[in-house]
């Protein structure tokens, strides 16, 4: 094997944001604390109007001794900062990291004694969902893969993806030359739900996955706003990520056991996102259903009812998605009202809880 230059760094730890005054010195305090030469940090300014930039090179200059690199463009969404991110990137492996969440400690050394032994494709971990106002709220989450060990199976790889859910690709850390293979830019520019349309294809190409149970992430909820709304685009994204790995996956010629897999990630996702579309006023509601409905159907490979009728032997969760969305799909009176009243109760709560917020 050819040596790695000196020089080249083992991991480049990739942080966009935008505006983020707030919480990037202490999501920053948690990188470079674990860091040393083998590391590089490129933090992507997406055109932030607030301090963000002279929090950074606050940083910078508090540790000159690391690779720590700003990298400041006009403001594209995070989508595009990714792309900025990957595109500056020289490190054998890529961790992104949001610039509001924690990388929890030793996890740099957890990747790198995975990455000496086993050098795979991509390792996945472990992530915390963390409630900084209501710690007795926070969860980790572990994923299905038998951990440290490799695995080669390409269908083991995408058939315990899908079946966790768990599309972040903060808790995935390929080789860069994966991210390679797939033409640039390759995150899909203004749009939400970025890494649900690209994690899959990165991890199709993955010969080889190591799964650390180690809790990577402390990734952050923020307190209910009553600005935080579901919206026409958050929808029509959400359903259209998923579809565009649909013609990715065909070319591939993923195997059967992949495909029935994605069709029913698809049926949680679709039946999760029917349901956020109640908070929505009513006529809209309905005509944004009327796009996702269009864009799911479109999305799976197998006919809907035989979806369906799969999940419903399954286990009691897959079965009760299925009775769910074949009530959504055959425009159930029932269901409708069903969801428009939760849907205005957990409004009224998340209301109230905002009113008794701290101000």
């Amino acid at each position: 094997m050819t040596p790695r230059p000196a020089e080249a760094p083992l991991l480049s730890i990739l942080v966009p944001g935008y505006n983020v005054e707030r919480f990037i010195t202490d999501c920053l305090k948690h990188i470079v604390a674990q860091m040393h030469a083998r590391h590089e940090l490129i933090v992507v300014d997406d055109g932030s109007t607030d301090a963000t930039v002279a929090r950074v090179r606050a940083v910078q200059a508090a540790h000159p001794r690391l690779r720590i690199r700003l990298v400041e463009q006009a403001n594209q969404g995070i989508a595009d900062a990714r792309n900025r991110a990957l595109r500056e990137a020289r490190g054998e492996y890529i961790l992104f990291v949001d610039s509001d969440d924690r990388l929890l400690p030793r996890s740099l050394e957890a990747l790198e004694r995975v990455i000496a032994e086993r050098h795979p494709d991509v390792i996945a971990t472990a992530l915390r969902f963390w409630h900084p106002d209501a710690p007795d709220k926070d969860r980790d989450v572990y994923m299905s893969y038998a951990p440290e060990q490799t695995i080669t199976c390409q269908d083991a790889i995408l058939t315990a993806f899908f079946r966790d859910r768990h599309m972040y690709v903060w808790c995935k850390v390929f080789r860069r030359a994966i991210y390679a293979q797939e033409a640039m830019p390759l995150f899909p520019s203004r749009r939400l739900f970025e890494d649900v349309a690209v994690v899959p294809r990165l991890l199709q190409r993955c010969r080889s996955l190591v799964y650390l149970p180690h809790v990577l992430l402390a990734y952050r909820q923020h307190p209910v706003s009553i600005t935080r709304v579901i919206s026409e685009q958050w929808c029509v994204d959400f359903a259209s990520a998923l579809a565009a790995v649909k013609p990715h996956f065909e070319r591939a010629g993923v195997s059967a056991a992949v495909r029935a897999q994605f069709d029913v990630a698809a049926c949680h996702f679709y039946i999760g996102l029917v349901k956020n579309s109640y908070q929505l006023p009513a006529a809209k509601g309905d005509a944004v259903r009327g796009k996702v409905r269009a864009i799911f159907l479109d999305s799976l490979f197998a006919p809907p009812r035989q979806v369906l009728a799969d999940m419903a032997g399954a286990g009691r969760h897959d079965a009760r998605t299925a009775r769910q969305v074949r009530r959504a799909l055959d425009g159930s009176r029932w269901f409708h009202l069903q969801q428009s009243a939760v849907r205005k109760l957990k409004l009224w709560q998340r209301l109230a809880r905002t009113r008794a917020l701290p101000r």
